[in-house]
């Protein structure tokens, strides 16, 4: 499905509120003058507020397990606003809230 394509800039957190950032974006493709973000980068998350009473523990880092199917940055897909993701180690997902809209990926 068509959405904006994900950039360092995003606003992006996990389920429980953390925010989260990517830690190698692709500095070759710029969005809105900031490095776009392919699915093979990893996601660190901070300020998770998820505290169960005796399981895994806060969200820590992500990763986006299905992301665009034809636009591509340096051979790796694209992450785009609807992409799938998930947190480490709940298993919940990560939610893109913001992201630029000037271009679109699929």
């Amino acid at each position: 499905m068509p959405g904006p394509i994900l950039h360092l800039g995003a606003t992006v957190t996990c389920s429980h509120g953390g925010q989260a950032t990517p830690t190698t974006p692709f500095p070759r493709v710029l969005l809105s003058g900031q490095p776009a973000v392919t699915q093979t980068s990893p996601w660190v998350v901070a300020g998770c507020g998820f505290v169960p009473p005796g399981g895994n523990g806060p969200c820590v880092t992500g990763t986006f397990v299905v992301a665009a199917t034809r636009v591509f940055a340096g051979g790796a897909p694209v992450v785009l606003q609807d992409s799938v993701s998930t947190c480490v180690p709940t298993g919940t997902p990560m939610l893109p809230i913001q992201a630029q809209t000037r271009v679109i990926g699929s």
